[in-house]
């Protein structure tokens, strides 16, 4: 029996931070209006807030929008995942307004556990994963939520998973900061 059998995995507390522009930036864009520039389209009737986030895609591929509708897991959470998608950014944008979660960590080969970050997002705020970044699949707290998702669509795969074995991801409700 190896050493590594008989290790019991270690446990980790992710501690839920508020969805800030500067704290994201490592991993994305954060898409909300709040303290954003802008300036007046269609006759001074709209805001337009240009430029929030960029999509990019590897070559050969489209950018494409979809809805998805999600349910709520249960909590506490063990985190036993992340995925990237190597080959272009991915955007989430709530339709509904509801809060919900982003479980994220920086690029690199495989997810650093210590380096996993949790974040309460608003309803007003959207998220945009940098072309490569580790993140958990959506986090909803409300049945039936659902996102606006802009991605890539193109001939090869564009998700690939790491599955954590000797480290335990806890993400309860309660550690918010």
């Amino acid at each position: 029996m190896a050493i590594a059998d008989v290790i019991e995995p270690i446990t980790q507390k992710l501690v839920i931070e508020p969805l800030t522009q500067a704290a994201f930036a490592e991993f994305g864009d954060v898409i909300e209006t709040e303290n954003r520039d802008y300036f007046m389209i269609n006759n001074g009737s709209t805001r337009r807030y240009h430029k929030l986030a960029k999509a990019t895609i590897d070559n050969g591929s489209d950018v494409i929008m979809s809805i998805f509708e999600a349910e709520p897991l249960s909590y506490p959470l063990t985190i036993t995942m992340l995925e990237r998608h190597p080959k272009g950014s991915q955007a989430f944008i709530p339709l509904f307004k509801h809060q919900y979660l982003v479980v994220v960590a920086p690029k690199d080969n495989e997810p650093n556990p210590a380096k996993i970050r949790a974040f309460i997002a608003s309803g007003d705020q959207g998220v945009n994963y940098h072309q490569g970044v580790w993140h958990h699949p959506v986090l909803v707290l409300k049945s039936k939520d659902k996102f606006l998702v802009v991605d890539r669509s193109g001939e090869s795969s564009n998700c690939d998973e790491h599955f954590f074995e000797k480290v335990v991801l806890a993400l309860d409700l309660t550690t918010f900061v």
